[in-house]
């Protein structure tokens, strides 16, 4: 059995050869990021393009998503046999050659399985491209190398994309989405086949996981479903939802179970749990991708639900926010790279910046505009920039080219599994609260109240004088007394949302801690007995 390491190959121009890899391998990130984000702007016109029920179109999500974390799990193994250069040429290849052809069909089935093809080569590319960046440049230059893969990898799909999305919705199709992920996969593509790149050394080599595969490819599938749509089918009302969390609970437990008994000659590397450093950030990714998918999904579900922005409105509303993030991209990476900062010391301010900014926006009301969020938005990117450096940073800095791929892998879907869980909980949240709201509301405006009456009476008496008879203008004038109800029911539950996101950090934060404080504390009793036992054998 052998696995792969790397070595940087010799070039006559290292600082042109190294650039040419990391833009390669930015470029062919941001492919990714565009296709993972088409559908959160470009539902409504893909549905209409393709006649489908919202049913049919959810696997155009749960196909992206589920094969998106099986390519995190196996790209591992997949650099095992395969250069890793050649294997994120191909991953970019396909995702291009998939999104040309989304670009120019129809066929919901087609579509379906181009997006199971999006996924699984976006994985394995996020996968390969990082791992490749740490083990061919020098470690002490990571904090740079990595927030600019950062900009790829986290910036795009929460603030570039959605702008770019949005732009070509009002102006062109949605297949021009699509088609914009071209000639960037093909520009990404041509820069890694001429940069240098590190040279595969066979060393041990893992066999394939038969057994470990289909069982986490269950339990993915499973979970990907259950947290897309149970906020639709209610949950565990619907029995779908209850069987398929059983059988997705049953598949996880006999995959751990099969991967204890195989003692490291499956998918899953216990080895990596060993490093108190990565098992805290491994915890930590959770709890980062429900802040940073959550509040991706709430910012611009409230400006087109609420507010009626148009897509280039939502899209461009993160867009700002862009920049500050990376700012603190830049500036963390300054900070840990020339001043030696620990990656530990900025995760404190990330925290507190989102906390502050999702508070503020639980402010906003149904007359809120672009101006008004901002401030918040912005404070949200700059906490955002100053997270998920840190955290990548400390996941793997102490990992060895061993099981650094395995550690990237499994902390990617740590990620993507926090947001799922993230997503899921708000939309439930917002869906009840909706209901609770409009009945309290409801129940608060009767005919017999003065102010209603009068609101009625005036509403009524505009519609008359707009050419309406009495009886159609006293009903309309009930229909949008109720509609505006329910629009401040909605805008009190997406307040509400955004307190929740805030609050999540107040709950996690000092558990997030007791486990540092645990982890700290074990990994010292494991030094201690090992220093005992090798004294007792001298």
């Amino acid at each position: 059995m052998t696995t792969t390491a790397l070595t940087t190959t010799p070039s006559r121009d290292t600082s042109a050869a190294e650039t040419l890899l990391v833009a390669g391998i930015v470029l062919a990130t941001l492919t990714e990021a565009i296709a993972s984000t088409v559908l959160s702007l470009g539902r409504g016109d893909i549905i209409g393009d393709t006649y489908a029920t919202p049913d049919q179109f959810a696997w155009l999500d749960i196909g992206y998503t589920a094969l998106k974390l099986i390519g995190f799990m196996t790209a591992p193994w997949l650099m095992t046999r395969i250069n890793p250069r050649s294997l994120i040429v191909g991953a970019t290849l396909v995702m291009g050659t998939a999104c040309g052809i989304a670009a120019i069909t129809a066929r919901l089935d087609l579509l379906v399985a181009l997006r199971i093809m999006q996924g699984f080569s976006g994985g394995i590319l996020l996968v390969g491209g990082q791992t490749i960046i740490f083990l061919s440049l020098p470690r002490s230059r990571q904090p740079i190398l990595q927030a600019l893969f950062a900009m790829g990898a986290v910036v795009a799909p929460a603030t570039i994309a959605p702008a770019l999305q949005g732009w070509l919705l009002d102006n062109q199709s949605w297949t021009w989405i699509f088609f914009s992920v071209v000639p960037i996969a093909l520009t990404a593509a041509g820069l890694l086949l001429i940069a240098d790149s590190p040279t595969p050394v066979m060393t041990t080599r893992t066999p394939f996981d038969w057994i470990g595969f289909p069982l986490i490819c269950v339990t993915l599938f499973c979970f990907t479903y259950v947290f897309s749509q149970g906020s639709r089918w209610d949950w565990f009302e619907e029995p779908r939802i209850l069987w398929l969390t059983v059988i997705g609970s049953a598949a996880l437990l006999t995959f751990l179970g099969g991967q204890l008994i195989g003692k490291g000659q499956g998918l899953l590397d216990f080895t990596l749990f060993g490093s108190e450093d990565f098992s805290f950030a491994f915890v930590v990714s959770f709890v980062a991708g429900a802040a940073l998918f959550g509040s991706a999904y709430l910012i611009p579900s409230f400006a087109v639900s609420v507010l009626a922005f148009t897509p280039t409105d939502a899209g461009q509303l993160l867009l700002p926010s862009g920049a500050l993030f990376i700012g603190a991209l830049l500036l963390a990476a300054f900070l840990m790279q020339t001043r030696r900062i620990p990656p530990i010391a900025t995760v404190p301010f990330g925290i507190l910046m989102i906390m502050v900014a999702m508070w503020m926006l639980s402010g906003s009301t149904s007359q809120s505009g672009a101006d008004d969020m901002m401030a918040a938005i912005l404070l949200r990117g700059l906490g955002l920039g100053f997270l998920f450096l840190s955290i990548t940073l400390i996941a793997f800095s102490n990992l060895d080219s061993r099981n650094l791929a395995s550690g990237i892998g499994l902390f990617n879907t740590g990620r993507q599994l926090g947001g799922l869980m993230g997503v899921a909980g708000l939309q439930t949240l917002i869906d009840h609260n909706i209901a609770a709201n409009v009945a309290v509301l409801g129940a608060n405006i009767t005919a017999g109240l003065p102010e209603v009456s009068q609101r009625l009476t005036t509403t009524a008496a505009m519609l008359m004088a707009r050419g309406m008879d009495a009886a159609d203008a006293s009903r309309a004038a009930t229909s949008l007394l109720g509609r505006a109800v329910t629009g401040q029911a909605t805008v009190i539950a997406f307040d509400t949302a955004f307190n929740a996101v805030a609050l999540l950090f107040v709950i996690a934060a000092p558990v997030l801690i007791t486990i540092k404080i645990g982890l700290s504390r074990y990994a010292k009793m494991r030094a201690s007995r090992a220093r005992k036992v090798g004294e007792d054998g001298i």
